[in-house]
């Protein structure tokens, strides 16, 4: 019993730490934007790269 709440809460810890990667691409892609003269598109591209980022941590930590 005990070790089946370790492997949960190991899991959330995953989840957790895997979504800070959308808000880090969001923040790199304002960033990206500004710098470039066009912030959607650093915008966009930013939380597309932070999404593709999250699934990939979730499908490879399994």
């Amino acid at each position: 019993m005990a070790d089946k709440n370790v492997k949960e809460e190991k899991k959330g810890d995953s989840k957790q730490a895997a979504a800070l990667f959308i808000p880090a691409g969001l923040f790199l892609g304002f960033g990206i934007g500004f710098l470039i003269d066009n912030v959607p598109a650093g915008m966009f591209i930013g939380f597309g790269v932070g999404f593709t980022l999250f699934a990939l941590v979730l499908v490879f930590k399994k």
